[in-house]
């Protein structure tokens, strides 16, 4: 057994602290009280800075670098914050593919561009330029730890994020304050739309601020020269080959619309939908025009609302030509129609049956019997309703 050190060696025991010195430290660990009449701060939407920090004006960072479709169903979000708040900083925290929708978008005042493919390189340069602009209020839109690592380095003081249940990756435990659980079936936008019920901003009309310019209406305008007739886009891509639909039944309701109705198309998609395109155009008997590759995101947009229709699986495309007041008949399988039908288009929606959809699979081990399912006729039922009008 160790020797204990003789009683000189020993510590003395410290000495307690005057109580007046007790008084001051249990005073200082008080969170301040608010003045009678102040504004709550960090809950409403008044940012939890000072004033004198803050410059005076609220100011809010959206983080949601993601997927186009996710993006412009956060854009609700936006115009109701705007509405709330029009003297406030509003800046977005986004990636390049969806950041031409949001430059220059009359509701925003900041575009936060993070080029991801360039690593820390591109890392550092971003987040200074989104530390700089002093955020009160960051909005975790993302789920994953990714979009919750930029809120929480944008040095905003208060970061409203998922629930636990919503989120992935461990992503809930950077947020200061979370949603209500949402549901996996709740509208993606009915869920972006509940952070401003955080904020306890008041109700306002589901708007999306989009529209093409004069110079995008032209180029939209020369693209689709010479094709008479109303005017149909087929979207043939989507980011997971689980969701696709298939070449010859695209052709067979592009045949039947121009036969039925006297419609011409246009074939929309990204580069590596060009074999769908090329193969679905080999079976039409003309009239539709392969821009699939050829176009930019706002050249998309453009052409989507000169359109009278759009249609196809699952993507960014159609929640983007429903954001512009163009129908669109969506067809569903692998993903949930009712988390993700295109805003004000439910009831043109199409959907495969199969015991296992929706699985959420971006590659389908079983050919994709959900998307087999949906036969012609019944998009063609949907497309005929819309151009009947």
């Amino acid at each position: 057994m160790a020797r204990r050190p003789p009683v000189a060696q020993r510590r003395a025991p410290p000495k307690p602290p005057p109580a007046g010195a007790l008084a001051r430290q249990a005073r200082s660990r008080r969170p301040a009280r608010r003045r009678r009449g102040a504004p709550r701060l960090p809950r409403r939407l008044h940012g939890p800075r000072s004033a004198a920090r803050a410059g005076g004006r609220v100011r809010l960072l959206i983080v949601l670098p993601g997927a186009l479709g996710d993006v412009i169903r956060a854009l609700p979000l936006l115009g109701r914050i705007r509405r709330a708040r029009a003297d406030a900083c509003l800046g977005w925290a986004v990636e390049p593919p969806s950041a031409p929708l949001l430059a220059g978008h009359p509701w925003l005042d900041r575009v936060h561009v993070f080029e991801r493919p360039r690593g820390a390189r591109a890392l550092v340069p971003f987040l200074r330029r989104v530390r700089a602009e002093r955020y009160q209020v960051a909005l975790d839109l993302g789920r994953g730890v990714k979009s919750a690592l930029i809120a929480r380095a944008s040095g905003a003081d208060e970061r409203i994020g998922f629930a636990r249940a919503d989120a992935r990756e461990g992503s809930w435990l950077l947020a200061t304050r979370r949603l209500p659980p949402q549901g996996i079936e709740r509208p993606k936008l009915a869920q972006f739309l509940a952070f401003a019920d955080a904020l306890g901003l008041p109700p306002a009309p589901v708007e999306f601020g989009l529209a093409p310019t004069a110079e995008e209406a032209r180029d939209a305008a020369a693209m689709t020269a010479g094709l008479d007739g109303p005017l149909v886009a087929a979207c043939v891509g989507s980011s997971c080959p689980s969701r696709r639909w298939f070449p010859e039944r695209t052709a067979t309701v592009l045949r039947e619309l121009r036969a039925r109705h006297g419609a011409s198309a246009v074939l929309l998609g990204a580069a590596a939908d060009a074999p769908f395109a090329l193969e679905t155009l080999r079976a039409t008997d003309g009239g539709v025009r392969d821009l699939v590759g050829r176009t930019t995101l706002r050249q998309l947009l453009a052409i989507l609302a000169r359109a009278r229709l759009v249609f196809g699986p699952d993507s960014g495309a159609l929640h983007l030509a429903a954001a512009l007041g163009t129908p669109a008949v969506s067809l569903w399988g692998a993903t949930s129609a009712l988390r993700s039908t295109p805003f004000g288009c439910e009831r043109l929606t199409v959907v495969g049956r199969a015991p296992c959809a929706p699985c959420f699979l971006r590659d389908c081990p079983i050919e994709r019997v959900c998307m087999r399912d949906i036969a012609t006729d019944a998009v063609m039922a949907r497309a005929a309703a819309v151009l009947a009008q």
